[in-house]
């Protein structure tokens, strides 16, 4: 059973910081592409982050400089760490594995989310 399940979420004030886990289960992990995905209250999905299987990162002009995305592959697990949070990155934060062939979709899994709010 493929399962993604994320933690470090809560409450936290503008300027803060928080780390994201996610831990994944039942599939090869490094063979997928990782990524944090967020929707605010109201809104659409935003892939706020990404990193490959090798290692190479890509983050979101919203969240550059701010959040960076890690992964351990022996640890089957992806991080967030969020800097300098501001009211607007509230949202759920999704965990998402994604594996390719070439431009081609073949298996993507989600995790059910962790709720950030960032308010005074």
């Amino acid at each position: 059973e493929v399962q993604l399940v994320e933690s470090g979420g809560g409450l936290v004030q503008p300027g803060g910081s928080l780390r994201l886990s996610c831990a994944a289960s039942g599939f090869i992990f490094s063979d997928y592409a990782m990524s944090w995905v967020r929707q605010a209250p109201g809104k659409g999905l935003e892939r706020v982050a990404t990193i490959n299987s090798v290692g190479s990162a890509r983050s979101a002009d919203s969240v550059l400089g701010r959040f960076t995305i890690s992964r351990g592959n022996a640890e089957h697990t992806v991080w967030l760490q969020m800097n300098d949070l501001r009211p607007e990155d509230t949202a759920v934060y999704y965990c998402n594995a994604q594996t390719r062939a070439g431009e081609i979709l073949i298996y993507e899994y989600w995790g059910q989310g962790t709720q950030v709010t960032v308010s005074s």
